[in-house]
C-alpha cells in the first residue's frame, strides 16, 4: 500500500496578543493598536462608563513594540521596533500594556480546539503550531476549515492556516492571505505562488544571509532556485547552500515532531535603565543571583541537569557577547551555576554599560533534582 500524499498544515494566529486586547476593548476595534510598555499605561475607566487610553506619543522609555494591529503595522510599526522611535511613525496609536496571562489563556484555549479535530501537534510557541493532517479524514480545504471555525468559537479569535506538502511550504503559505487566511499549497504553485516572494521569506535565511544573497544579486526565491550551485557553495558552504537549493524548491523533509526534550534553558533580564559593572555591582549582583536561582528552579521543574553554562550580555551600544564553560559533570544546583557563570563572566571586558544580562544551561540531560537554598557561595564574585 503505497503512502498518502503529506498534508502539514501551519496554523498562525493574527496579530495574537493585540487581537487578544481587543477582546477586552472592543471600542478599539479598527484603530491602530499598539502592546507594550509597562503597567501605567492600563486604560482609565471613566465615571460614564467609558474608558481613557493612552497614546503612543505618551510613552517614555527603552521599551519595544510587542505586538500590534494591522491598522498600526500600515502605519509602518512592527513587533520589536523600538517605542519611542514607532511614537514618531504613528503618535495617536492606542498604547496597552502587555498582558502575558490572558495571552497564555488564549494559546491553551486555541491549542485545545485544534487538539479537538486533529491530535498530531507541535508546539511552535504562544501564537503558532505545525499540524500533520495525513492521516485525518477528509478534504484538505474543508479539514482547515474545520480547524479555524474550532479556534474561533473557542477563543472568539481569528487565525491562518495552510496546508501544504511540508513545513517549509506551510510556514510559508500561512503568511500569503493574512488575516483570517486559509491557503492549500501544491507543488505546482511554487513557480506562482511561492518563487516571487523575497528571499527571507524562508524559515532558515535570516538578515545576514539576506544581505549575502543581495550581493549575489539574488532577492527573491525564484532567483535563489535558479541560482549556480557552485556560486553558492563558495558563499554559504556545501551543507547550507544545499539546503539553499532545497527550500527555493519547496523540498522539506523535516516531521511534524510532537514531542521534544529541551536543548538549553535560559533566564534572562533587560534593564530599565543601563547598569555600570563598577557603579552599579550590588544591583548587577543581586540580579545576577537572582537568575541563576531562576535557571536552577526551572532545571528542578524540569527535571534536568545540564553540563554547560553560559552567559549572555548585551552592552548600551548593543554590542552582544556569550561566553560558556562545560563542568565535568551536569548539575541543577544554584551555587554551582552561578560559579560556572561567573568563570565566563571573567573572559568578557566589563568596561561598557550593561542593558541585559542572561544566564543559560545547555548539555542537557534528565536527573532527579538536587536544587540547594541560595547560600553564601552565591555571593563574592566580580557583580558582588
Amino acid at each position: 500500500m503505497s503512502m498518502p500524499a503529506r498534508r502539514i498544515a501551519h496554523l498562525d494566529m493574527d496579530s495574537f496578543f493585540a487581537s487578544v486586547e481587543l477582546l477586552k476593548y472592543p471600542d478599539l476595534r479598527g484603530q491602530p493598536v499598539v502592546v507594550g510598555g509597562r503597567g501605567e499605561y492600563q486604560p482609565e475607566e471613566l465615571p460614564d462608563g467609558t474608558r481613557r487610553y493612552s497614546r503612543l506619543r505618551d510613552y517614555v522609555g527603552r521599551g519595544v513594540i510587542t505586538t500590534s494591529t494591522y491598522e498600526a503595522r500600515a502605519l509602518g510599526v512592527f513587533s520589536a521596533m523600538p517605542m519611542m522611535k514607532s511614537a514618531k511613525l504613528a503618535p495617536d496609536a492606542i498604547l496597552l500594556p502587555a498582558d502575558f496571562n490572558q495571552y497564555r489563556h488564549y494559546s491553551r484555549l486555541f491549542k485545545a480546539a485544534v487538539a479537538g479535530v486533529a491530535s498530531h501537534i507541535q508546539d511552535r510557541g504562544i501564537d503558532e503550531i505545525y499540524i500533520d493532517l495525513t492521516r485525518e479524514a477528509g478534504e484538505t480545504r474543508a479539514l482547515a476549515q474545520r480547524i479555524k471555525d474550532a479556534v474561533f468559537h473557542a477563543t472568539g479569535l481569528s487565525c491562518s492556516i495552510c496546508v501544504a506538502p511540508n513545513r517549509l511550504l506551510a510556514k510559508i503559505g500561512s503568511d500569503l492571505e493574512k488575516p483570517n487566511g486559509l491557503t492549500v499549497l501544491m507543488p505546482e504553485d511554487i513557480p506562482s505562488r511561492i518563487w516571487p516572494l523575497p528571499a527571507s521569506k524562508i524559515n532558515g535565511i535570516g538578515p545576514k544571509a539576506a544581505e549575502k544573497l543581495r550581493s549575489l544579486g539574488i532577492s527573491t526565491i525564484g532567483e535563489l532556485a535558479a541560482a549556480d550551485a557552485g556560486t553558492l557553495q563558495d558563499k554559504f558552504g556545501r551543507s547550507y547552500s544545499a539546503w539553499l537549493l532545497d527550500a527555493a524548491h519547496g523540498i522539506d523533509h523535516s516531521e511534524v515532531v510532537t514531542h521534544s526534550e529541551p536543548k538549553s534553558i535560559s533566564r534572562e533580564t533587560t534593564f530599565a535603565k543601563d547598569l555600570h559593572p563598577r557603579h552599579d555591582r550590588g544591583a548587577l549582583g543581586e540580579i545576577f543571583t537572582n537568575l541563576c536561582v531562576r535557571l536552577s528552579e526551572d532545571l528542578a521543574r524540569k527535571r534536568c541537569k545540564g553540563k554547560t553554562v553560559g552567559i549572555k550580555l548585551r552592552f548600551h551600544d548593543f554590542q552582544t557577547v556569550t561566553r560558556d564553560i562545560t563542568l565535568v559533570a551536569p548539575t541543577d544546583d544554584s551555587a554551582a551555576i552561578r560559579r560556572a557563570a561567573t568563570e565566563c563572566l571573567k573572559r568578557v571586558t566589563l568596561d561598557k554599560r550593561i542593558r541585559l544580562l542572561g544566564v543559560r544551561m545547555s548539555t542537557l540531560t534528565r536527573g532527579d533534582a538536587t536544587v540547594e537554598a541560595p547560600s553564601a557561595s552565591l555571593q563574592g564574585d566580580l557583580f558582588a
